[in-house]
């Protein structure tokens, strides 16, 4: 039998995109790269190592926005591509997953230069680097201003599916920032306590308390994308929903095999496999059933009768 290519009214795409934080993201890529460069050239002339690693920081941060970029870019070129079998959207969990990696690596290599540091203190250019360091973190808050995902969240959907509905791509870049913003802090806390206090030692033990949090932060991204990517979800409370709707039928079914998995913000497939003596319940009726939930959106149903015991052969001394 020769198999039919797919009708595009039935689309595999289940995720909308987000063409808003695109346009931001690519914004704060730009002022990021500005920014670093001017960092890394201050850091290095005037000899403060707290700017330079916050130079270093941002330009694994300009990487990951635009990594997050191209994975927007690449989500919404592919879109209509049959070989992705749900959609495109695991491109954008992809990249912030890239992205959590490239962090990790940026929070060893500070961790390693700071504790050089605290053993060959160098004499820092405090006036220079100050203004620099303030004006880094000005850069790091408009774009956090620019990526913060909170404000616009749909209020219309159940409110414990809230946190489903965070663009994890934009979160990475968002994160990426905020770990930029508190390096920029703990630069300028640094470098004025070296000024008025003659603390020099404080700068490098900042930046080991920047690498610890980059490092957290990064770990906790990856573990949320690597879950995405694994399909390991059968631990969501939609997996509970659907089992109760299964179990709120009117026939006696049993499940005999379920797989749900991830395919957009907040947005599931599901295999089910069910067994029932009932005649009459379709495949039609229990995805009716299950569309109460919207956030359930491909679903497919096997629906196999037990097999009566006309069809058992008949062995000698059987019950029959």
């Amino acid at each position: 039998m020769q198999f039919q290519p797919i009708d595009r009214q039935h689309s595999h795409q289940f995720d909308e995109g987000n063409p808003l934080a695109q346009k931001k993201i690519l914004i704060a890529t730009l002022l990021t790269a500005i920014m670093m460069i001017f960092e890394i050239i201050g850091g290095w002339v005037f000899n403060s190592m707290a700017l330079l690693a916050d130079g270093w920081h941002m330009s694994s941060h300009m990487a990951a926005l635009g990594l997050a970029y191209i994975a927007y870019r690449a989500a919404r070129k592919y879109s209509n591509d049959d070989r992705f079998s749900f959609g495109t959207w695991k491109i954008e969990i992809l990249g912030g997953y890239s992205s959590a990696i490239i962090l990790i690596m940026v929070a060893a290599l500070m961790l390693f230069q700071s504790v050089e540091r605290i053993f060959n203190p160098v004499s820092i250019h405090f006036n220079e680097a100050i203004p620099i360091a303030i004006i880094g973190l000005v850069v790091n808050l408009i774009c956090a201003w620019l990526l913060n995902d909170e404000h616009h969240h749909d209020h219309h959907h159940h409110h414990h599916h809230a946190h489903d509905h965070h663009d994890l791509n934009q979160k990475a870049a968002f994160l990426h920032v905020v770990a930029d913003a508190v390096t920029s802090v703990l630069a300028i806390a640094a470098l004025i306590a070296g000024k008025y206090l003659g603390w020099d030692f404080l700068d490098p033990v900042l930046g080991i308390l920047g690498a610890i949090l980059v490092a957290k932060w990064s770990i906790g991204l990856m573990r949320q994308t690597g879950k995405t990517l694994l399909d390991a979800e059968m631990d969501h409370p939609v997996v509970e929903e659907i089992i109760e709707v299964i179990e709120g039928l009117k026939s006696d079914v049993k499940i005999t095999d379920l797989h749900v998995w991830k395919v957009g913000k907040g947005k599931f497939s599901c295999i089910l496999v069910l067994e029932t003596a009932d005649k009459n319940l379709t495949a039609d009726m229990v995805r009716y059933a299950l569309s109460i939930h919207d956030e359930i959106v491909h679903v497919s149903v096997e629906i196999n009768r037990p097999a009566t015991f006309s069809f058992v052969p008949r062995e000698t001394g059987s019950m029959w």
